[in-house]
């Protein structure tokens, strides 16, 4: 049986289609958007039955192309751009276009695992819980992921649930294969650029009472979010929305500090504190943009409470040891 795999050129889809060849699974059909054709690196290295563009896909599969012949559709695919302000464009593909994915799934009774985000928690005034209470989402991006996650809690609380639906909300995932990403990409990969590029990094300054760097994150290595959702398709008696993150609130210096340092042991030098860094000038801070002013998330922390007691109980990476993961493979590749 096949597996689909949406967004499979992009950072997340790209990890989960090497994780299934790891497994030993081949048959899959590989959905994204090639128009920016350099994401193909993504899937180089990869083993895939089939590629379609994404509008090629949802055809096929409305056609009946697919009918009997899917165990599973991991959808990755979507628009993650918090800065893009227009609507009609972000709700056709991420809310709409996941809709239809998951209706076809559950008339085919095929698992379906998605790609929710944190963003539908907003500020995060009210905590980080999977639940309604906590959900203030800052952009049209959060509310599209929101949307479709407020359409699955009618269709479980109402027992209408043919086959498994789970969605992730993803806190901020880092990684190998992110690199297409540009402005998107995570403050690892750009703390590691714009070291070994000036010898410098960069972070916001003071802003929202936290000071300079200390705007805190759940940062969550994407091989822990690759994990998770191998877990999932694994046992699909688990249906829901459920926090990914590595449940511990990190400033964004610890970031900068992790990369710099795994930057200077290849090189043989030894490590350096924060204070030292920024002493040195090697950190510097820079005015807090009037753009995200409002429109910002000072601090996420994922509360895995639901995701440990459905069975998860896999650890999670720190910064530190995450950071110098990805620093590894960015060096070695």
């Amino acid at each position: 049986m096949t597996i689909i795999v949406t967004g499979a050129a992009g950072f997340i889809g790209s990890n989960l289609v090497r994780a299934l060849n790891a497994r030993g699974e081949t048959d899959i059909v590989a959905v994204d958007n090639l128009t920016r054709g350099d994401k193909y690196r993504n899937l180089a290295d990869c083993q895939i039955a089939h590629y379609l563009d994404k509008e090629d896909f949802i055809e096929e599969l409305a056609s009946g192309g697919f009918d009997g012949e899917v165990s599973a559709i991991l959808h990755q695919g979507a628009c993650s751009d918090t800065m893009e302000h227009n609507g009609k464009y972000m709700m056709d593909n991420n809310y709409q276009y996941t809709l239809a994915l998951f209706e076809w799934c559950q008339a085919e009774e095929v698992q379906f695992l998605y790609a929710s985000s944190a963003a539908t928690y907003g500020a995060g005034g009210k905590g980080f819980y999977e639940d309604p209470e906590c959900e203030a989402p800052l952009n049209v991006y959060g509310y599209s992921k929101l949307l479709f996650d407020q359409v699955l809690r009618r269709r479980i609380d109402s027992g209408q649930i043919t086959a498994q639906v789970a969605g992730f909300r993803y806190f901020n995932v880092y990684g190998p294969r992110e690199w297409h990403k540009g402005r998107m990409a995570s403050v690892a990969f750009h703390h590691f650029n714009q070291y070994r590029e000036s010898g410098k990094v960069k972070l916001f300054g003071e802003y929202g009472g936290y000071p300079a760097g200390g705007h805190t994150r759940d940062f969550v290595s994407v091989e822990d979010v690759v994990k998770v959702n191998l877990w999932f398709l694994d046992n699909p008696e688990v249906c829901g929305i459920y926090n990914v993150g590595s449940g511990r609130a990190q400033p964004f210096n610890d970031v900068a500090v992790a990369a710099v340092n795994a930057c200077r042991a290849h090189d043989g030098l030894p490590p350096l504190s924060l204070a030292e860094l920024v002493a040195q000038g090697i950190l510097e801070y820079t005015e807090f943009p009037d753009a995200l002013r409002g429109k910002y998330q000072c601090f996420t922390e994922a509360d895995l409470t639901l995701l440990r007691e459905a069975g998860y109980d896999a650890p999670f990476y720190s910064v530190e040891e995450g950071v110098q993961r990805y620093v590894d493979a960015l060096l070695a590749g």
